[in-house]
């Protein structure tokens, strides 16, 4: 059995050999515990024989080892050219991972998806996400409807907060609502900053999203959905009536309109964005819609 690399002597041992500096900009956080990575594995339920699986930002193949020793096939996307060469190196005895080197908010995923995993019935996002653009990567997958049973990521936990909070809660707002909409969210484990090399100054967490059949409601346009939500947590301390007047395209003018809209959603108009469920924004989005459609 091949050595480990997420230990605290094996990570300083590649780094010290490729020479190897971490780039702040590009949010990197090696993590250095097995058991973690196990558990990561565990909650994404791979199949050996049947289970595909996409990396975003593999580093220098912690967790893309442990995916590898689980799955048929793994493709990972690094950014980080300096890496390219330290990953064939520690990849070297799994010849079913593949490393792109490109960023994966601008590559055609579903290209990727169509060639790499011809044949795969079962096709997961497992990754330690670089933290200042975790929300836009995993909006991509989920926008882009790419034939993935879900994801299961580790971030900073307070996004993890975020992402799986629930009406009436501080954290509920429209990232929670957007991703809830595409899958059901949950938190399935908190991660100490100790683990990671260098260490961040934050907490993290796991959350694993299982795609929906289909989406959490049934709305006559996605993207006008979207932006309702988001002009109704503008500021969260005011009234939703209040943040669709000053957020939507001449609120102001189409008071008396919003507030109809309002009323025939069900909705007070005095209460707050954060205390609506999905399925009400659904409604309220749908009545809007009337408004603004030419």
């Amino acid at each position: 059995m091949y050595k480990d690399i997420a230990t605290p002597i094996r990570t300083k041992m590649i780094l010290e050999k490729y020479g190897f500096s971490f780039k702040k900009s590009l949010g990197q956080n090696f993590l250095i515990d097995t058991n973690i990575l196990h558990r990561i594995i565990d909650f994404a339920e791979l199949d050996k024989e049947k289970s595909g699986a996409i990396e975003i930002g593999p580093g220098i193949g912690a967790l893309t080892e442990q995916i590898a020793r689980s799955t048929k096939k793994v493709v990972a996307f690094e950014i980080d050219q300096r890496l390219l060469p330290i990953l064939e190196d520690t990849l070297s005895p799994y010849q079913h991972v593949k490393v792109i080197h490109e960023d994966v908010l601008k590559a055609d995923v579903s290209k990727v998806i169509s060639e790499e995993f011809v044949g795969f019935e079962d096709l997961m996002v497992v990754a330690n996400l670089p933290y200042y653009v975790t929300t836009p990567i995993i909006m991509k997958l989920l926008e882009e409807k790419l034939p993935i049973r879900g994801i299961v990521c580790m971030l900073q936990k307070e996004v993890a907060d975020r992402i799986s909070a629930k009406p009436g809660t501080k954290e509920y707002g429209s990232l929670s609502i957007a991703i809830q909409y595409y899958t059901v969210a949950e938190t399935v484990m908190i991660v100490p900053k100790t683990v990671f090399m260098p260490q961040p100054n934050v907490d993290s967490a796991v959350i694993r999203l299982t795609k929906r059949e289909k989406p959490l409601v049934d709305v006559k346009d996605e993207e006008f959905f979207f932006n309702v939500t988001r002009a109704s947590f503008a500021q969260r301390r005011k009234t939703i009536q209040n943040n669709l007047m000053s957020q939507l395209p001449n609120g102001k003018e189409k008071k008396e309109q919003i507030l109809a809209a309002l009323e025939r959603a069900e909705i007070n108009p005095q209460r707050r964005g954060e205390t609506l469920s999905i399925e009400e924004f659904g409604r309220l989005s749908d009545e809007l819609l009337s408004i603004y459609q030419n």
